[in-house]
């Protein structure tokens, strides 16, 4: 495969606003299809205003997520422009909306009449709680996402109050699921012929990323807690404080962790002590031996972890901050920094054929295509 814009030719209409619809979009933007943003003449995408740091009068958040797209405004309450809206809907291979429940068809968009006239099309829909059930109708965010499917409950450090996971994890899962969809439903509409009803919600995205969790309680009744930078089924797996900063340590299996124990001045006690040597034991003793790995990599710098246990062959990183991540010969690399309107951005995290995917387009103004898309519809 060398084409590295696979959905060239397609065109997608955005009624996004915020994280999920958007990033969606960009995704789709960035592997080549023609993203058109709906937005209100007269606030644009709420994410425009998500700021400082602003970019051009627009948050960085934003360009960060509607690169590669085009802007036209519509007010629904306009009988001519929500008819531009239905010429839109019916000249689009697919669309993705993330607006409040019922607005849409408080203006007379029914979702099931437009498939009708436009058996074709993919019509994409990203709610916050889901389609059916006593929370159906509720607006939602991320971070109601996050706590009502169990992520705060199991984030952050025992005994201290919940934590939401620090970049909207459920929005951005939620694009990427939509888009999951929509592939899925072109794939099917080349055999058919026929669109389909692709639906996801944050709620059921949560609901996702907690599958190991859940599936814990499910077997044994379980509730997790959270273990900071840890995790509860595997020992040791956690940031430990070395002399000079953290360091990331992923034993992640018995054979790692003996390799850990040789590797480390002052373990080897540890890794002949039969009560540690599987996995299951170290779980059930965690409060006991984490201590007593915390005491040794304590006494290290983190370079002198890193060569310990590189050499040993254990997987380990130290914790970066954005403005370390941002320069880190690492990230420079992999190619994923990718440029755009004279900055760079972060791009799809895969590669075609080792080229990555990228539209590199910048993100439009408000309503900067009002005029080229109202003359196509004429």
């Amino acid at each position: 495969m060398t084409n590295t814009a696979p959905l060239a030719g397609l065109t997608i209409l955005e009624l996004g606003h915020s994280v999920a619809g958007p990033y969606a979009g960009l995704i789709l933007a960035e592997l080549g299809a023609r993203v058109i943003k709906v937005e209100n003449p007269e606030t644009g995408d709420y994410a425009r205003g998500w700021g400082p740091p602003f970019l051009d009068d627009d948050a960085t958040a934003f360009h960060a997520l509607n690169r590669g797209k085009e802007s036209v405004t519509l007010d629904f309450s306009d009988p001519e422009q929500l008819g531009l809206l239905r010429r839109l809907i019916a000249r689009a291979d697919a669309v993705i909306q993330n607006l409040r429940p019922g607005l849409l068809a408080k203006f007379g968009i029914d979702v099931a009449e437009v498939r009708a006239e436009h058996p074709e099309l993919i019509w994409c829909d990203i709610g916050a709680f889901g389609k059916s059930g006593p929370l159906a109708a509720k607006p939602g965010y991320d971070p109601l996402a996050q706590a009502s499917s169990g992520i705060m409950s199991v984030t952050g450090e025992a005994d201290r109050p919940p934590v939401r996971v620090g970049v909207s994890l459920v929005d951005m899962g939620s694009g990427m699921w939509t888009v999951i969809g929509l592939l899925a439903a072109l794939v099917e509409r080349q055999k058919t012929g026929q669109g389909a009803h692709v639906a996801t919600s944050l709620f059921e995205t949560g609901l996702a990323w907690m599958t190991i969790p859940l599936a814990a309680h499910a077997v044994s009744g379980e509730v997790r807690k959270p273990h900071g930078s840890g995790l509860a089924e595997i020992v040791p797996y956690q940031a430990f404080e070395a002399a000079d900063g953290q360091v990331m340590i992923a034993a992640g299996n018995d054979r790692l962790f003996a390799r850990l124990c040789e590797a480390i001045p002052g373990l080897a006690g540890l890794g002949a002590d039969e009560r540690f040597r599987q996995n299951r034991g170290r779980v059930m003793l965690r409060d006991e031996l984490i201590p007593q790995i915390e005491a040794a990599i304590g006494r290290l710098r983190v370079a002198e972890v890193a060569a310990l246990l590189d050499a040993a062959q254990v997987p380990n990183c130290p914790l970066l901050r954005v403005d370390q991540v941002w320069t880190h010969p690492q990230t420079e690399a992999v190619g994923i920094l990718t440029p755009a309107g004279g900055h760079r951005w972060v791009g799809l995290p895969f590669s075609i054929d080792d080229h990555r995917p990228s539209s590199g387009g910048v993100a439009p103004r408000l309503g900067a295509q009002d005029q080229t898309i109202r003359q196509e519809l004429q």
